[in-house]
């Protein structure tokens, strides 16, 4: 069984601060990210999601491997380039790669089949 890692949703909103906004009441607290360069990742508990403003079209998937829920780094993980070669084999073609020569933080894209796009970033 692959392990994809931590899982969050990447947001595209339209307003960042109403976001923030609404999110902090549901209960969520901004963990990390930066308002001026309208991105923040919130947390509710083991529940993360990112709001991002003007940097896509449409809501991600992501998937960070090497991480817990908590972005705490795990010893144990499936590397993203191994993955993407389990991912390949299985038929599911890829929107963007990673490097296969290469070691540490890489990402790669695919879509579900309703279009949905799937991030898996591996940050080390």
């Amino acid at each position: 069984m692959m392990n994809l890692g931590a899982l969050s949703v990447s947001l595209a909103v339209k307003d960042i601060q109403a976001s923030r906004d609404f999110y902090e009441k549901l209960g969520f607290e901004q963990v990390a990210g930066d308002m001026e360069a309208n991105w923040l990742i919130m947390r509710n508990r083991h529940h993360v999601i990112g709001l991002f403003q003007g940097m896509f079209e449409a809501n991600i998937l992501t998937f960070n491997p090497g991480w817990d829920q908590d972005c705490n780094n795990v010893d144990e993980f499936t590397d993203v380039r191994d993955i993407q070669r389990e991912l390949k084999k299985r038929g599911i073609s890829l929107s963007s790669e990673a490097d296969e020569s290469s070691s540490g933080p890489a990402s790669i894209m695919l879509s579900d089949p309703d279009g949905n796009t799937i991030l898996i970033d591996q940050h080390r």
